[in-house]
This record gives C-alpha cells, sequence and structure tokens, in this order.
C-alpha cells in the first residue's frame, strides 16, 4: 500500500490511497482537529510536549508501520526493519527515569501507547512487553547495577526485551507457576515451560519467573544464546499474527546470580510490573477503537448506496453516536486513572476496571465499524478486519475481563470470588 496522501482538515476528512490490489482504499487522515473523535476537546488538556509527541507517534504509524504492515500480518512475521525507526520515537522505557529512558508521566505514556495502538496493536504489543515488561521488571524490582547495565542499551532498543510468566497450564492462576529455580554456587538452574511470551524467538533479555528453593517466586534475566533455553514460535494465530508468541523450553538453563533480579522476594513483587502494564493495555484498547470510529466514519460519508451516502441514513447515525459516546467515555475515565497513578493514587482494581471495560467496549466499537464497511469491512485494506482479530488477544491477555470484574468485584465486596467458597477458602 502507498503511503497517505492528502491534508487532513478540522473534521475526519476522507484520504483515499492505493490499495496495492488495484482498488481506492478509505483511510482516516492524520492528526487533525478531529473534534469528531476528541470529543469533550480532551487534547486540549495535554502540553506542548504531550501534543508533540502525540504527532510524532501518530506520524510514525501513518507513514512508517501502516503502509507496510497487512503483509507481515497476513505472514504471521514481525517486520524487524522497524525498530531502528520506532527507537528514534523515543519512547522505549515509558515512565522509567534515568538510564537513557524519557521518563514520562502517566498520561503522556497513554498518549503515546493509544497512538501506537490506533496504527496497529501488534506493535504496540510488542512495545508493551519490551517496554512495560521486561524494562520495568528491571527497573521496579533490579539493583541499580543491574538497571546501569541492562536498561540502556534497551532504551536505545539495541537489544530487546521478553516477559517470560505464563505457562501452559498457568495462566489466570500463574501464581502456581511450576518453573523451578535451584540454587547451585554462584548461579541458579531454571527447568519448565513457558507459553505465550510475546518476543521470545528474538528477545536479548528474556525475565523468567521460576520457584526457587525456598518456595518464592523470582526474576532471572536469561541472555540469549544461553545454552539449555529453546523457544519455539507459536503457529496458527488468528490474532496479533506479527507478535511472535513463544513456547519455552528450560532445560537445565544456568543464570548468573547477578541476573536474579535483587529485589524480588515473593509472587506479589511481579503485581508491581503487571499494574503499569495492565495499565498500558487499557490504552492500547482505546487506541485500537478510535482507529475504528474513524475509519468507519470516513467510509459512511464517502460510500453511497441508492444514490446517497451511508452517512445520511438514522442507523448509521445512532450507531456513529453510540461508538463516539464509547470512546469518549473511555477516553475521559483513561485520563482521569493516568492523573491518579501520576499523583501515586493507584490500585490494581482500579487499573482492572479500565482494562475490562475498555476491551469490551473496543470489540463492540469494532465490531460495528467492520459492520459498517459491508464487504469490505474484512478486507485488510481497510485495516478494521486487523484490529478487530487482534482486539481479541487483547482481551485476553493481562487477565480477561472475567478476571478484572473478579478484581473489581472483591474490592468492592469484601469477599475473594477467585476461589470456590466450597473450598474452604
Amino acid at each position: 500500500m502507498n503511503a497517505m496522501q492528502g491534508t487532513a482538515t478540522a473534521g475526519i476528512d476522507l484520504v483515499t490511497v492505493g490499495s496495492g490490489n488495484g482498488h481506492p482504499v478509505v483511510q482516516p487522515p492524520a492528526l487533525g482537529g478531529s473534534e469528531h473523535t476528541d470529543y469533550y476537546l480532551l487534547n486540549d488538556l495535554l502540553d506542548g510536549h504531550q501534543q508533540t509527541l502525540r504527532t510524532k507517534v501518530r506520524e510514525f504509524m501513518d507513514q512508517e508501520v501502516t503502509p507496510i504492515i497487512n503483509p507481515y500480518w497476513e505472514r504471521a512475521e514481525f517486520p524487524h526493519q522497524l525498530v531502528p525507526k520506532l527507537a528514534q520515537l523515543g519512547i522505549s522505557g515509558f515512565q522509567i527515569q534515568g538510564y537513557g529512558c524519557p521518563g514520562l508521566n502517566n498520561v503522556t505514556t497513554g498518549v503515546a501507547i493509544l497512538e501506537l495502538a490506533r496504527g496497529d496493536l501488534s506493535m504496540s504489543t510488542f512495545m508493551g512487553v519490551h517496554s512495560a515488561l521486561a524494562m520495568n521488571s528491571i527497573a521496579l524490582l533490579g539493583s541499580e547495577e543491574q538497571k546501569q547495565r541492562f536498561l540502556p542499551a534497551m532504551a536505545r532498543m539495541e537489544k530487546i526485551g521478553a516477559f517470560g510468566l505464563t505457562e501452559p497450564a498457568h495462566g489466570t492462576d500463574v501464581v502456581k507457576l511450576e518453573t523451578t529455580a535451584r540454587e547451585d554456587g554462584d548461579s541458579y538452574v531454571l527447568n519448565g515451560h513457558k507459553r505465550w511470551i510475546g518476543n521470545a524467538t528474538f528477545a536479548d533479555y528474556v525475565i523468567v519467573w521460576a520457584r526457587g528453593d525456598d518456595g518464592h517466586v523470582g526474576g532471572y534475566v536469561v541472555e540469549r544464546g544461553t545454552p539449555g533455553f529453546e523457544a519455539e514460535v507459536i503457529t496458527g494465530k488468528t490474532a496479533l499474527r506479527c507478535v511472535q508468541n513463544a513456547q519455552i523450553a528450560l532445560t537445565d538453563v544456568r543464570v548468573p546470580a547477578e541476573n536474579r533480579l535483587a529485589n524480588v522476594n515473593t509472587f506479589r513483587d511481579t503485581e508491581k510490573v503487571l499494574l503499569a502494564s495492565r495499565f498500558c493495555v487499557a490504552w492500547e484498547s482505546i487506541g485500537a477503537a478510535i482507529r475504528g470510529y474513524e475509519t468507519a466514519l470516513a467510509y459512511v460519508k464517502e460510500r453511497k448506496q441508492f444514490g446517497v451516502p451511508l452517512a445520511a441514513n438514522q442507523l448509521i447515525q445512532y450507531r456513529l453516536s453510540r461508538m463516539l459516546a464509547d470512546i469518549t467515555d473511555m477516553l475521559c475515565m483513561q485520563y482521569r486513572l493516568s492523573q491518579l497513578l501520576d499523583e501515586g493514587k493507584y490500585s490494581m482494581p482500579r487499573v482492572a476496571l479500565a482494562k475490562m471495560h475498555y476491551t469490551e467496549r473496543a470489540r463492540a466499537v469494532l465490531l460495528d465499524a467492520r459492520d459498517m464497511l459491508g464487504g469490505n469491512g474484512i478486507l485488510l485494506d481497510y485495516h478494521v478486519a486487523r484490529h478487530l482479530c487482534d482486539i481479541e488477544a487483547i482481551n485476553t491477555y493481562e487477565g480477561t475481563d472475567t478476571v478484572q470484574a473478579l478484581i473489581v468485584g472483591r474490592d468492592i465486596t469484601g469477599f475473594n470470588a477467585f476461589v470456590p467458597p466450597a473450598s474452604g477458602h
């Protein structure tokens, strides 16, 4: 697909580009006044730096990612050539202060993630794994020496990170993880399996979570090329096809003691990382919903049936209004949540409520968008079908809506419904 042409005006003006398949494709414009998306003018609350970064990330996604991503998605390949260009955005590490990281606040981080996800959820997931999970594990739970050793190269994206927590038999109940870490002299020997680990087939550093001799969970930085570490790509996915999720086998993997994260004592320490990552996933959902809405709005204003634009029909206007209400609702909630995190008033239930709600509404918005595009809605050329497939993975990872609801439910009722009452807990 060719790069987008045309100039955005103060609305969602139609932009038509070549598809590579011989027919025109309707695209939303690059960042403009877009009062039809930012209906409550939340962009006006951003300072100059935040608005500049937002424009920078959107332009990168529109100009560098959107024109090439569909063939990679269709082939289930990762576009490695984009990594150096992605590094130039200067957002790797997101909120981490120092070590070459940008030290963004949570509002700024969210705006950047929204724009990554609006362009493509595989790319935003790649950045989330690298920055919010792998780098944050080291930043939040590593020693000063470990931070100095690992983070600068990761901030430059010369070294890529992955996060190995989920196991074949343990997803929601990953607290029961079975991967072991046995202390042996000045090393730890890891054995076990991990599954669904993004970036793991090419990552330089994989944070592997394992249970030590004392029964407590620790984090271990496994460096690329370590004997006994094998990562195999999971094939046949219908979502996030560009993300290289892997099944990992750990067979007597020897990790130096200095690669054990210094400030991890129990599994609860991992929640510090998961909270930050879940917050990022919530922003991803909003970005995907915005892409669906913008594309649908541009399309129905151009597409004519029975001699009039689809946009002139009452049912289309009703559905667009509902989509806009969902997006506005999500944006208002997430801006406030970001402010609370910046003020230190955060909690896992508050983040869980956001992730639960946004993924549900993003799925609904994207499904409506696909439907409004008719047959064109199932074509990758229009970028809605890819987002609709990808949102299924976003809905599942970092905890399903059921898991998030139970986290919130436990907080507001005082009862733990994760374990059935009949079990005696």
